[in-house]
């Protein structure tokens, strides 16, 4: 399996969520109070999940939990964690909390990055090179394998979802391969190689791995890379969260191993 964009899917025309199609899924959201994670978080909760926000500013995460819990009560839950300095310990009370909590983990969304600017790559702090490779590449490793049991053995009552949905977002290979994209250009390289060693290992089983590939969209890392443009005029991510619930859902097992390309 090869998650180039040459092996793209397209997300089906004028599809739209049903009211209710993830509903009784856990969907963890990494990321939650970003752009697309607080949209991807409403729209999941909108669909029927129960959505854990985990983020690194609690503050935040509260603003988005407030909005959901406005029109979803009970739908929505706050797990703060700053993915920078997190250890392998985290990730597995993480994994704890979440099966005491919930029994279960039906989704993941990995919508975090880490993003510092354009600069050479002689320019760059080791500690921020570092900083970058945690949040993007090696936060994706820790928390998919602590949360492996949860995610593989989800399906136990016969109400149940028959599959757990494991969602990358990843970035245009053709722009971050380019001088100056330094270390997030790295990781979202190295990140995509990792979406497609997990799909070749889960090919066969419960989990589903897939890789979304974002249309440009108003959010922070948008501004910070193209400093010049109006990003208001771009996109709110609504549209992006709406493709991250058919990818956490029954709809998207045709496009298992393939990148959802929406550009």
């Amino acid at each position: 399996m090869n998650f180039a964009v040459g092996a793209a899917a397209r997300l089906p025309a004028d599809w739209k969520p049903l009211a209710g199609s993830l509903h009784d899924r856990v969907v963890l959201i990494v990321g939650a109070a970003g752009a697309l994670g607080s949209a991807s978080a409403l729209a999941a909760a909108q669909a029927g999940a129960r959505v854990v926000l985990l983020g690194r500013t609690p503050r935040a995460l509260e603003k988005v939990y407030d909005e959901i819990e406005a029109v979803h009560p009970g739908a929505a839950a706050i797990y703060p964690l700053d993915l920078s300095g997190a250890t392998p310990q985290h990730y597995a009370d993480l994994a704890a909390t979440i099966a005491r909590e919930y029994t279960r983990l039906d989704g993941i969304v990995f919508a975090a990055a880490h993003f510092d600017g354009l600069q050479p790559v002689a320019d760059i702090k080791p500690e921020a090179w570092l900083r970058a490779l945690q949040v993007n590449l090696s936060a994706p490793f820790l928390l998919i394998q602590a949360c492996a049991d949860l995610l593989h053995g989800a399906a136990t009552a016969d109400t149940s979802p028959t599959d757990a949905s494991v969602v990358f977002v990843l970035d245009d290979p053709a722009r971050v391969g380019k001088a100056f994209w330094g270390a997030y250009g790295v990781s979202k390289f190295a990140l995509a190689g990792l979406v497609s060693i997990l799909h070749e290992e889960c090919e066969s089983s419960r989990v589903r791995i897939h890789a979304l590939l974002p249309a440009p969209m108003r959010s922070m890392l948008r501004r910070t890379a193209y400093f010049g443009e109006n990003t208001l005029a771009l996109p709110v991510a609504d549209t992006t969260a709406q493709a991250v619930v058919y990818l956490l859902g029954d709809d998207a097992r045709a496009a298992r191993g393939r990148v959802l390309d929406l550009r």
